[in-house]
């Protein structure tokens, strides 16, 4: 056995082992589900109507702002007892059209306000740690730009606070507007309901920590104070808060029953920013809360589930890591049956705890798992795009929050195609394209050396790379085409923007001063 293939076997077998525990902890998480499934927490009585804060914050979102004000306006909740904010950072027109949406609902009598910042400063947790410091409520609700909750959503969690002192926070599971689009968004919608029905209910029926998930969620004011506010100091400003006011003490709760429906990304690039932000901002929260976590009083279970859970972003350089070392083993000789055995046996957790998401939320759900093979090749696909992100945390390198763009995409015949929001493809495609030829070139090896039980494994690297890579550039094909055609359309959309807007607003509005950092409408 050379050196070289001796360094490059440890390697891989560690890196196996440490892949295979985030796969064994899918099938724990799994069988904790199925013991706890039945396990319900019945909503008490309503016994009073705390003050209640609903908080929007949004960041240029033209296509979806509109929906989200009128839906958190049909709230059913006292309206003496309510208070809605618009904690706008646009840098386009949609504040235009949330001051009128705004104006409208206020003469409706709902007290509802826009506060505008002038200067973007801790993106959405500066826009959440300032609204904070103007809201009167008790209870703080928030909602992202392309949710749609439903009317009943604060009559079905606040009473949970009132009869639960030290309940710190509420969150409830995501719906899907447009899971049915495409093949895309199905298979992003398995692994969403993975996470919210399975994962997140195994965690807290069982006592481990939990997170919320940026919003569709219920805080009480009190808790977010008590552990320390909102922190712009990772881009996972919710995993942040959630983990310090679970370690202060404060209990949360998970209600799967009561879902608010949202926007899947219908771009490959858009969730490759959105995995970006959340790869990222995970590893920065490991990075600043792993020693209380170690030494915060709970079981060993419980605090190693902590590191899992937050840590599990590792899985995606991991994969890379096999992928380099197989040509190198392959080529020295080194068996590497054992390593695939064992990390094949370990990756029956995902599809698992995916197919019994499935099974629990639609009677379809043998139609809807035909999506996985898609999950699969995509969550293959952004592992370098991942690696990327968990490197910068690593390195101490400062991004800004990129946004994941909203379409209003509600439908299978819905375009998305001409709106400027569209992501074109970025730099890292030319690392799929890489990444992609590096696992063919593997799999050459191992067809000269007859090595076709590496072939599947290698097979996920080609497919997923190039799928996520040439997805990316279709999509960027089409997009350029679709916005040539959609110019003239576009300037007539405009004009009959501008021809709604002026009679609501009296006259058009004036900019934000500059020397103001904020202002209410």
């Amino acid at each position: 056995m050379s050196t070289i293939g001796r360094i490059f076997a440890i390697i891989y077998l560690t890196g196996a082992v440490f892949l295979a525990v985030y796969g064994l902890n899918a099938l724990i998480l799994t069988v904790l589900y199925l013991r706890h499934r039945r396990k319900t927490i019945p909503c008490p009585s309503l016994t009073g109507y705390p003050q209640v804060t609903v908080q929007l914050p949004i960041y240029n979102e033209l296509h979806v702002v509109e929906r989200l004000i009128d839906a958190v306006a049909a709230l059913d909740y006292p309206r003496d007892r309510l208070q809605i904010q618009v904690l706008d950072d646009s840098t386009d027109e949609t504040t235009r059209v949330a001051q009128a949406r705004v104006l409208y609902h206020r003469r409706r009598g709902v007290d509802i306000e826009l506060i505008h910042r002038e200067q973007r400063v801790g993106f959405k947790a500066g826009a959440l740690r300032e609204g904070l410091a103007q809201a009167r409520g008790e209870l703080i609700v928030i909602f992202d730009a392309d949710f749609v909750p439903p009317c009943d959503f604060l009559q079905r969690t606040v009473p949970y606070f009132l009869a639960h002192p030290r309940l710190g926070m509420v969150q409830t599971r995501w719906g899907h507007l447009n899971a049915e689009h495409s093949l895309l968004t199905r298979a992003q919608a398995i692994a969403l309901d993975g996470h919210f029905v399975v994962e997140q209910t195994a965690r807290n029926r069982s006592g481990l920590f939990m997170n919320f998930n940026g919003t569709a969620g219920v805080w009480r004011r009190e808790c977010i104070i008590a552990a320390g506010g909102w922190s712009a100091d990772t881009l996972s400003e919710d995993l942040d808060l959630s983990y310090r006011a679970q370690l202060a003490g404060w209990e949360f709760l998970y209600l799967p029953e009561v879902a608010a429906p949202a926007e899947i990304p219908p771009q490959i690039e858009a969730f490759k920013r959105q995995q970006f932000r959340w790869a990222k901002g995970s590893l920065q929260v490991l990075r600043k809360l792993w020693r209380p976590l170690l030494q915060a009083r709970q079981p060993w279970p419980i605090r190693f589930q902590g590191l899992l859970h937050i840590s599990s972003y590792l899985a995606h350089p991991l994969m890379l890591v096999l992928l380099l070392c197989i040509p190198v083993l392959m080529l020295t000789h080194q068996s590497l049956y054992w390593p695939l055995t064992y990390l094949s046996l370990a990756s029956l957790g995902p599809p698992l705890l995916y197919t019994v998401a499935q099974r629990a939320l639609y009677r379809d759900w043998p139609r809807r798992m035909l999506a996985f093979p898609l999950l699969a090749l995509l969550g293959t696909g952004v592992a370098w795009n991942n690696t990327k992100a968990i490197i910068e945390a690593l390195l101490r390198r400062e991004s800004a929050f990129q946004r994941t763009p909203k379409f209003r995409v509600e439908g299978r015949t819905a375009r998305w195609q001409e709106s400027r929001y569209w992501l074109p493809a970025g730099r890292q495609v030319i690392g799929e394209v890489l990444w992609a030829l590096y696992a063919l070139v593997a799999a050459g090896v191992a067809l000269r050396q007859g090595n076709l039980y590496t072939l599947p494994f290698l097979g996920l690297y080609i497919g997923g790379f190039g799928y996520v890579a040439l997805g990316s550039l279709w999509q960027s094909r089409e997009q350029r085409r679709g916005r040539r055609r959609g110019r003239r359309g576009l300037a007539r959309s405009q004009a009959r923007l501008s021809s709604w807007l002026r009679p609501l607003l009296g006259q058009k509005p004036s900019p934000v001063s500059p020397h103001e950092t904020s202002r209410k409408i």
